[in-house]
């Protein structure tokens, strides 16, 4: 028996799949390369090149592999690309979804944990966002994401499906050497790059209502969420009783300026970043308890920030001089 970890060649799901041999358990990979890279996938890890939206594809690995339940990561991960891409961003995101769900009952997999997204909160009117607070997507990603979870609460109450799903915010970090964040879009892989290159990080508005006038937010370390992960897999094994939705939150947050501060202390790199213009839309500050996920999901925050930046600085050196 095995779980199907689908976007199991991402910089997530990577980790996810690492997290599973580590508890002892097998998965199996799924994952069309889009974003995602081969090398990824550990060695001895069943791995399926294929799109999510292929039903009968999907469903001949969970055959095959005797999978007993799904890490469903799969997805496309850029909000603000959405917003001139949303055609494609539902389809990979709200059909690939219900391709995977279909594929499951065709199979007869009773069980998912769904990777979502802190994106379906938009921008929230609270200091401390938890799992009550309303849902208020403002990109085509986050709707995509909330449509996701709907679908797996409206699959459960048809045909008993098990499932929880997992909101988060800036993922950074590396739990090994051999997985790095590629997204062009995150903040630690900009900031890396920038330094790899000799360019001067930048640092988009510092006149926030924050203590440092830079934007406070949620920064998690990729192996812990991926604890989290595999704790969730196997509480529903187990038949433990989830809740719908958990974040994945640090609870106090980090300021752009002090991910900057760190990344000079750890690397070496003496640097004042360039101050720009703020870009549209972002908030002041959005933090997210992770209370609820501490007391089922055996999560917490096993790393300190220069911890964060130091594995995913150590993983790009490692992928650059490769």
């Amino acid at each position: 028996m095995s779980w199907l970890v689908t976007g199991g060649a991402g910089y997530i799901g990577a980790h996810v799949v690492r997290a599973f041999a580590e508890q002892g358990l097998t998965s199996v990979v799924l994952d069309d390369l889009s974003s995602g890279h081969r090398g990824f996938v550990p060695e001895g890890v069943p791995f399926v090149q294929g799109s999510i939206l292929d039903t009968g594809l999907v469903a001949a690995t969970l055959r095959e592999h005797a999978v007993e339940g799904v890490v469903h990561v799969a997805g496309f991960k850029y909000a603000g690309v959405s917003v001139q891409r949303p055609l494609h961003t539902y389809d990979q995101n709200v059909t690939g979804t219900v391709s995977v769900l279909r594929a499951m009952a065709d199979a007869g997999v009773d069980k998912v944990v769904f990777s979502s997204s802190a994106a379906t909160y938009g921008t929230p009117d609270v200091d401390t966002v938890t799992e009550r607070t309303p849902t208020n997507p403002e990109s085509p990603y986050g709707e995509s994401k909330l449509i996701g979870e709907w679908l797996l609460r409206d699959q459960a109450t048809a045909a008993g499906l098990r499932h929880t799903s997992v909101r988060y915010f800036n993922v950074v970090g590396s739990g090994t050497d051999e997985v790095y964040d590629t997204s062009p879009h995150n903040l630690f892989p900009l900031v890396i790059e920038a330094l790899l290159e000799g360019r001067t990080p930048r640092i988009n508005g510092d006149d926030y209502a924050t203590p440092d006038g830079t934007c406070v937010r949620d920064y998690v370390h990729v192996a812990d969420l991926a604890v989290s992960h595999v704790a969730a897999a196997q509480a529903l094994l187990a038949g433990t009783s989830l809740e719908p939705v958990y974040n994945l939150g640090s609870g106090d947050g980090l300021s752009v300026r002090q991910i900057m501060d760190a990344m000079a202390r750890v690397t070496g790199v003496d640097f004042t970043p360039e101050v720009h213009p703020r870009r549209p839309g972002d908030p002041d500050r959005i933090v997210a308890s992770g209370e609820l996920a501490a007391r089922d999901l055996d999560w917490r925050m096993r790393h300190t920030v220069d911890d964060m930046v130091a594995s995913a600085w150590r993983a790009r050196r490692a992928a650059h001089a490769g």
